[in-house]
């Protein structure tokens, strides 16, 4: 019997010995953590060890929650800049008592770096995550990991400043998934007047919070509605200023990260999915982007376009601000009061404040000691007071600047801001009686601006005139023909003729080497495409429109009147045009990759497009299609969207192209009709092609089919499988309604690390080509979704054409299936 309980006690010291995990949640220089072992805390919350992130080959330290996660999820990283290449590593206890992680050569990685040597110490993980070196003989703690964090925020950290500790606490994104090394972005708390969170890119503001009433963020309305984290912020006039949480529901794990794209997130792990979920973020949409409007401009994400000048301010740029640069922001129309040198009338004209509701209040806030019934008063006798706001929990707030980053909400939670404004700008609202003297020189200004109105009429319509002329010149030589029988009427007139180059016949012969072969770079459905080089060395694309195609004229001047007036960096850029000798030439910016059919399908597919670079193409176009209905001066319909009119430039960034076919949109107008279907086969709406209703939900559905082309490698006009001859749409459902979406995906890009986001661009992909338009989502809303994963996902309707084989369309009237095909509507 003996024999048999030594034999007994001896293999459990052999378990001991060899398991892969630790029994205790210490580590001491006697009983180091190697690669193969795990320390657990002693409640099983938290486990430290050895792992590999992503795909990576690197080994590294790291604090993890201890759940049936598919990977790990590590909160904190010891050797994030340091790894190590092989399984040789080892966490233990130097002679200088020292936390540290030793390679195989027994070289020090990293260290905790305590200064005071303490020989008899011991570290260990406890249940709240925090791993401790203490002092072995009393137990003090001499170094904490809560006092080094990394990306995450857990419960009981402290993030900012600890001034009774003599510590700063940063968050610090990983580089990239896969890559735990600092990255880009960082988040804290900034202390000046009123304590605020922020999230910098590099040392320029992010994204920030608004200022903290002492229990929730004002800038973060929905903590007003949905506040369950039990976040706090501790700050005091010593300059201590700190953000912590405390989970008061224990059955929920929840933690907070900064992620290597910038996104704030809170996290609360599914126990039936066996995965965290995000179920808070910012930044939420483009308005949270740190001063996105610039000074003294207004974001609105439900506005299009986003920013505004607040009332009585104007752009500072009016060019820019058209084009969808704000960031220059507003200037006042009218000088305040206490700036300008008043005459006799303006005596007695105080200034005064507009009242803008539920706003995110801008940056630079001042707390002032003012009463509520005082705060208005303060800020009026004070010249340099901008605006003001008073906030139950914060009090009186005044801005001396120019106000920066302001947002409106569509809830409650915000602050009501008071902009201070001349009296001109707020007299539109108050009738008052003027003197005598003020009703003459009112007159008399009148009369001069009469006078003034009139010759600059008169100049107007002689300008007019002058470009009436020049359109017609441009249309003789465009197509003589065309001109003396009238068909062309009232589109050469919207384009501003002196605004586009006109090219010689002859300088783009030369740029060409006289449209040599050599230099083509593809065939359109209207004529092919060359490569060129001006006398000043720029390399241009010049599209020459064929003298056979009966088409060519009407898309000719389409594309001049169309994009001679758009400006976006996800927009082809048309340089100029040329209508000498009877010819129709376009010349636009050189595109040195050429078209994204070519990557994905044709000649340039050895020139591997990666994941990111796929999604990256997929979010700039969806950006341009939303610039084209939404943003510009105009509302653009494009009604042929497909992979070879996405051009990539240098650096693969997607423009969109050919704007032969597309359609301009009055203010109010949401679709139209046609009996001429012009598109390219498999790209087309059902209700396009069999009615010739298109609108922008019509792109919608281009844009879908794209997206699954994308992400498959293989093209929808042209598919064929194994099993019959489906089109792509009609296979991609099949594996959807199979649950085996994954092989759809193309096997060239397939990362286990990016599974999600394929499948969700897939999902947003088949939303789009939902068979009836109302179904499909608008391209803002199409874009929050590739852009968040905290947009909720609908489940998707059965898509348009995928009841068998390809249509018996494919063959109507097709002049190039790559190109354009002409349709008769039913």
């Amino acid at each position: 019997m003996s024999f048999y309980r030594s034999f007994l006690l001896l293999l459990s010291c052999f378990y001991v010995v060899f398991s892969g995990a630790s029994a205790s949640d210490i580590i001491t220089s006697s009983e180091p953590l190697r690669d193969s072992g795990t320390v657990f805390s002693s409640g099983k919350r938290f486990k430290l060890g050895f792992f590999s992130p992503g795909n990576s080959a690197n080994r590294y330290v790291g604090i993890m929650f201890n759940l049936p996660s598919p990977t790990p999820t590590a909160v904190w990283v010891a050797n994030r800049d340091k790894p190590i290449n092989d399984s040789s590593g080892l966490l233990t206890l130097s002679e200088d008592g020292n936390l540290v992680i030793l390679n195989g050569l027994k070289e020090i990685i990293w260290s905790s770096s305590i200064s005071n040597s303490m020989k008899n110490s011991t570290a260990q993980l406890l249940d709240t995550g925090n791993l401790v070196l203490k002092d072995s003989s009393n137990g003090k703690v001499l170094w904490e990991s809560f006092q080094y964090p990394t990306d995450s925020l857990l419960q009981l950290m402290k993030m900012g400043i600890d001034k009774s500790t003599n510590s700063t606490a940063l968050l610090k994104s990983w580089r990239s998934p896969d890559d735990p090394s600092v990255g880009s972005f960082s988040a804290g708390i900034q202390l000046q007047y009123i304590p605020q969170a922020f999230i910098w890119n590099n040392t320029v503001p992010y994204w920030r919070t608004s200022p903290w009433d002492k229990q929730i963020y004002i800038g973060i309305p929905e903590m007003k509605s949905s506040y369950r984290s039990g976040v706090e912020l501790v700050a005091d006039n010593a300059g201590t200023a700190y953000q912590t949480y405390s989970n008061g529901n224990q059955s929920w794990i929840l933690y907070y990260s900064l992620n290597s794209t910038g996104s704030y997130q809170e996290k609360v792990w599914d126990q039936s999915k066996k995965d965290w979920v995000v179920t808070w973020a910012n930044p939420r949409s483009e308005c949270d982007i740190y001063a996105k409007c610039g000074a003294f401009g207004s974001c609105n994400p439900k506005s299009s376009p986003i920013c505004s000048c607040i009332q009585g301010f104007k752009p500072k740029n009016e060019g820019e601000w058209e084009k969808g640069e704000w960031s220059g922001g507003c200037i006042r129309r009218t000088a305040l009061d206490c700036e300008r040198n008043k005459t006799d009338v303006e005596t007695g004209k105080k200034d005064g404040f507009l009242k803008m509701q539920t706003m995110g209040v801008p940056d630079f806030v001042i707390w002032v000691s003012s009463a509520k019934e005082d705060c208005e008063s303060d800020c009026l006798s004070n010249c340099s007071c901008m605006a003001y706001s008073y906030y139950t929990g914060i009090g009186c707030m005044h801005w001396n600047r120019s106000l920066i980053d302001i947002q409106e909400y569509s809830m409650d939670g915000a602050a009501d801001l008071f902009i201070r404004l001349a009296y001109s700008e707020l007299a539109a609202n108050d009738k008052k009686d003027f003197p005598v003297a003020a009703i003459a020189i009112t007159v008399s200004i009148g009369s001069i601006i009469v006078i003034l109105c009139g010759y600059l009429f008169w100049k107007l319509l002689a300008k007019h005139r002058e470009r009436k002329r020049k359109s017609e010149a441009f249309l003789r030589e465009a197509s003589p023909k065309c001109y003396q029988n009238g068909m062309i009427k009232d589109d050469i007139n919207q384009v501003k003729i002196e605004d586009i180059t006109l090219y010689s016949f002859d300088m783009l012969a030369t740029a060409t080497d006289r449209f040599h072969s050599a230099s083509k770079l593809g065939q359109g459905g209207f004529g092919p495409v060359y490569k060129g080089k001006l006398p000043d060395g720029q390399e241009i694309a010049v599209k020459r429109l064929s003298h056979s195609s009966g088409q060519g004229l009407q898309e000719f001047m389409n594309e001049v009147v169309v994009i001679s007036r758009l400006q976006h960096r996800n927009l082809v850029r048309l340089l100029g045009c040329c209508t000498e000798r009877g010819e129709k030439i376009l010349v636009y910016d050189f595109m040195p990759n050429r078209s994204l059919d070519a990557y994905l399908f044709g000649s340039h597919q050895e020139k591997f497009l990666d994941w990111s670079k796929r999604a990256i193409i997929i979010e700039g176009t969806g950006r341009g299609l939303l610039y084209l209905h939404r943003d510009s001066r105009l509302r653009i319909i494009h009604r042929d969207l497909k992979a070879s009119n996405i051009l990539l430039d240098e650096y693969l960034n997607p423009k969109i192209s050919d704007f032969g076919m597309a359609r301009i949109f009055g203010g109010n107008q949401d679709q139209a009709r046609t009996i001429r279907v012009v598109g390219t086969y498999g790209y087309m709406a059902p209700e396009y092609a069999m009615h010739g209703r298109f609108s922008e939900k019509s792109d919608v559905y281009s844009f879908g089919v794209l997206i699954l082309e994308i992400v498959s490698g293989r093209k929808n006009s042209s598919f064929y499988d194994d099993e019959g001859e489906l089109t792509l749409l009609a296979y991609a459902w099949k594996l959807w309604n199979e649950n085996n979406i994954i092989k759809l995906i193309d096997p060239k890009i397939f990362d286990s690390s990016f599974e999600k986001q394929m499948v969700r661009c897939v999902h947003i992909g088949f939303l789009c080509v939902q068979e009836y338009a109302e179904d499909r989502p608008n391209v803002s809303s199409v874009l929050s979704m590739l852009t968040s994963d905290m947009a909720e996902l609908s489940t998707p309707k059965q898509p348009a054409f995928t009841g068998g084989h390809a249509s018996p369309q494919q063959s109507q009237g097709s002049v190039n299936t790559d190109t354009i095909t002409v349709l008769e509507p039913r």
